[in-house]
């Protein structure tokens, strides 16, 4: 199995001033090729920091790939930095040059002189052209004869690792990509040539990986059902990831039988955590619910105080919402669910704004006045004020009423307001889900 680090470069990312987002598009496409990330490091415009950066990840990993700084700037060093530290000479490409000047003259621009340090290339790298910009892509085969990755220690043209020379691995020379920092001039460039590169060098191998995505049970539950059931499995990794009222399983299998043995432990897996299984790696459960009650050609309508209409705009986030979803009322105070929602004034003065009786009635009087199949009513108090000994901060009712009868639930959830809400919405939308699924 191949591994990789990659070296994302650039003061203004550990500054916070721009977002990192070449990890989320890199990783998961060398993750299909079955190609292991073990590092991801982030480094400023520095000599010494990116020299060290790179000599340590050649040591540890098959693939090395860096991110930016092969720009005309001062302050873009990375051309150079893994040039001195392979004990490369940089020479000027022509073609380089020459697609740089025609992407100026096209324009009709004037191409700055500093424009130029593009077309330096180190001896023995292979030329990525960018058809976005002027920054090539280079790849450099690693002579494992390196330095201590400082700056100016040569030890004969060439460096020397420390520890005694590089470590077994599967690839007998690491690999080392250096690609423009603009998205969109990586992306394309990563897409249309790296990845071909990857496989033609041998770095694919056979892997399958299936993400399942279970709401309403924590981490810990999860993985103590999931653990027994993959433990001892060769080729088998698993993970969690959590977020609120959520949590995803990820199941990757590796080697010739990956596939029947993805599916194989995806269907144990399955069966042991049944209902609680909303769908796969790129369904929310507002989406699994719109496709749903599409599918059944059923009707929802939502009555919501305590989430203020984050229910009804999740749900008419989804393309195709409007053929299910009819209407949405954040009925806030008092008046407003009487008004709007159907809830007697003798229930409110009997049982509080935040009971079950409440929500119940804002689920019945929601679908009632609309003519819905399913309506939802939510009561409760977001805090972090409100609250009292005996109706606490975090204290929510959700109804539910269908055509099988009216379902309501009290839950406790202890978050802050925002988080509060999209667990409230959570819960309410997998209450539809398992009621169209009962149909």
């Amino acid at each position: 199995m191949s591994t990789c680090e990659i070296i994302t470069t650039g003061t203004e990312l550990l500054m916070g001033f721009v977002v990192n987002t070449h990890p989320n598009y890199i990783a998961p496409r060398l993750g299909s090729l079955g190609i292991r990330i073990t590092r991801i490091v982030t480094v400023g415009d520095d000599r010494e920091a990116m020299a060290d950066a790179v000599s340590q990840a050649l040591r540890r990993a098959d693939l090395v790939m860096v991110t930016g700084g092969l720009g005309p700037t001062s302050d873009d060093v990375t051309r150079d930095v893994v040039a001195e530290l392979l004990g490369r000479k940089m020479h000027e490409d022509r073609q380089v040059l020459e697609a740089i000047k025609a992407r100026f003259r096209l324009r009709k621009w004037r191409m700055p002189k500093a424009i130029a340090v593009q077309a330096q290339v180190p001896e023995d790298a292979m030329v990525l052209p960018n058809s976005h910009g002027t920054a090539p892509g280079l790849v450099l085969e690693s002579r494992w004869q390196m330095a201590d990755g400082r700056i100016g220690k040569k030890n004969g043209g060439r460096r020397k690792a420390e520890g005694g020379g590089r470590p077994s691995r599967s690839n007998p020379q690491p690999l080392l990509i250096l690609l423009p920092g603009p998205p969109r001039e990586l992306k394309p460039m990563f897409d249309n040539q790296v990845m071909p590169l990857l496989r033609e060098r041998g770095f694919a191998e056979a892997v399958e990986c299936r993400v399942l995505r279970t709401v309403g049970m924590g981490e810990s539950w999860v993985a103590e059902i999931v653990e027994p059931l993959i433990r001892g499995r060769r080729g088998v990794e698993i993970g969690y990831c959590a977020r609120p009222n959520e949590v995803d399983v990820r199941l990757i299998t590796r080697g010739p039988s990956a596939r029947a043995t993805a599916d194989e432990l995806e269907a144990r897996i399955r069966r042991k955590l049944g209902g609680i299984i909303f769908g796969g790696e790129n369904d929310r459960l507002e989406d699994v619910v719109v496709r749903e009650l599409i599918r059944q050609r059923q009707k929802l309508a939502t009555a919501e105080s305590c989430t203020g209409g984050l229910l009804a705009n999740r749900i008419t986030n989804v393309s195709g919402s409007s053929e299910v979803f009819l209407e949405g009322v954040v009925c806030y105070s008092n008046e407003a669910k009487v008004r709007d929602a159907g809830v007697e004034a003798a229930t409110l003065t009997a049982h509080g704004a935040v009971s079950a009786e409440v929500a119940r009635e804002l689920a019945e009087g929601i679908r009632r006045r609309t003519g819905a199949d399913f309506g939802v009513g939510i009561t409760g108090i977001a805090g972090p004020t409100g609250g009292t000994e005996v109706k606490p901060v975090g204290l929510v009712f959700i109804a539910l009423s269908g055509p099988g009868g009216t379902e309501a639930r009290r839950e406790i959830y202890r978050f802050d307001r925002e988080t509060f809400k999209f667990v409230v919405t959570q819960t309410a939308l997998d209450m539809v889900r398992r009621a169209l699924g009962k149909r």
